[in-house]
């Protein structure tokens, strides 16, 4: 039988600022990244969000991103292996204190947007970045894009990588995301989201913009919190997997 972990960003909002209704997603998925501080959220917001993960027994995982909270962590920055090593450390702490404190865990990393992006392509910072997580934890497993540098990084390490693969998103030749901002980047259509992810999950390609064949693994889906109508994505997505006999479970189990 396939199986799959289904993925959400989460607590993406800061001080008077909400986003995404985080509530009614964590009832629907198995893992949650929670924002540490830089591209978004703030200690009342991890620590809220690490409790509601747990009340819904999913599994809590850091989201470190650039600092770059006007731009949302979506801007690429110039930033050093080292930096990028020290930028990682700094916000799995701020999440696994939270978690520690209330009785959980942290059980995977997974960077945010233009960072993640930029570790996908680059090796030093792939490296950087899959140190950071080891020396943290090395049971900690690493989110990376399917097939990318990151994922080759944690291997080398000896961390756990999870291959992830985008319901919402739309692919390049190659294997990496559509940048956003070019038209078709995010698909809008949630039922085309879901049919998407099933033929990633069962078949192990995906059909690029290019309208080619990419073959890739999938061990966890993501649907982005903060896209318009997120959770019409994800009840779709749970629908499509159940008629698809796909099992959603959490990545590493």
């Amino acid at each position: 039988m396939h199986r799959i972990d289904l993925n959400c960003d989460m607590g993406e909002g800061f001080g008077a600022y909400r986003l995404g209704p985080d509530n009614e997603l964590m009832k629907h998925i198995t893992s949650a990244n929670i924002a540490c501080g830089f591209h978004a959220g703030d200690a009342a917001t991890i620590r809220a969000t690490v409790k509601l993960a747990m009340e819904h027994d999913v599994a809590i995982g850091a989201h470190p991103g650039l600092p770059d909270l006007a731009g949302f962590g979506r801007r690429k920055m110039n930033i050093s292996p080292q930096e990028a090593y020290e930028m990682t450390v700094y916000q799995i702490g701020a999440v696994y204190a939270f978690a520690k404190s209330e009785g959980g865990y942290v059980s995977h990393v997974k960077p945010h947007g233009a960072l993640y992006n930029m570790a996908a392509k680059s090796k030093p910072l792939s490296e950087a970045i899959a140190e950071a997580v080891y020396k943290v934890d090395p049971q900690l497993m690493l989110f990376g894009l399917a097939g990318s540098e990151l994922v080759r990084a944690a291997n080398a390490i000896g961390l756990r990588a999870i291959n992830e693969v985008f319901a919402d998103r739309s692919y390049e030749e190659g294997g990496t995301l559509t940048p956003r901002g070019t038209e078709g980047a995010v698909i809008t259509d949630p039922k085309l989201a879901a049919e998407q992810a099933a033929g990633m999950i069962k078949r192990g390609v995906v059909r690029t913009r290019q309208q080619s064949d990419f073959s890739l693994k999938a061990d966890t889906v993501c649907v982005h919190g903060d896209t318009p109508d997120a959770l019409e994505y994800v009840m779709q997505l749970r629908t499509m997997l159940a008629q698809e006999g796909i099992s959603v479970q959490r990545a590493g189990e």
